[in-house]
């Protein structure tokens, strides 16, 4: 499960993570994502996820079609909300990896910190 959510800033795209992503979910936060990148040039990603039950073969192509047509390099920022300790040491080898994005994670009862996190300007 997909679910675009709202955090009150302009230029992320938020989504809850649990269980299962479908296809249709997928396509769903894929065009959220490139709506945003149209309106403001880059978008900033802020993700909580609950549970990780798999994802549908599908909704892997759409994404991988999604990010062949349009890149990565509009990510700017990532903000990851979980509470599961092998999820934050993957958050910080791809923030490592991927140079051009800044990526961090943040547990789940510290949620207004990665808001935050997306707000701040840098200079």
């Amino acid at each position: 499960m997909l679910e675009l959510i709202d955090i009150g800033v302009e230029k992320a795209v938020a989504f809850r993570c649990g269980g299962k992503i479908s296809e249709e979910e997928m396509s769903l936060v894929l065009s959220a994502i490139k709506e945003r990148i149209d309106i403001h040039g880059e978008v900033y990603i802020y993700e909580e996820i609950e549970s990780i039950g798999g994802v549908e073969f599908d909704a892997i192509i759409e994404k991988i079609k999604f990010f062949h047509e349009v890149g990565i390099s509009k990510i700017k920022k990532i903000a990851v909300i979980t509470d599961k300790k092998w999820m934050q040491k993957i958050i910080k080898l791809e923030d490592t990896l991927l140079t051009k994005i800044v990526i961090k994670g943040f547990p789940y009862d510290e949620k207004e910190k990665g808001v935050d996190f997306l707000r701040e300007i840098k200079p």
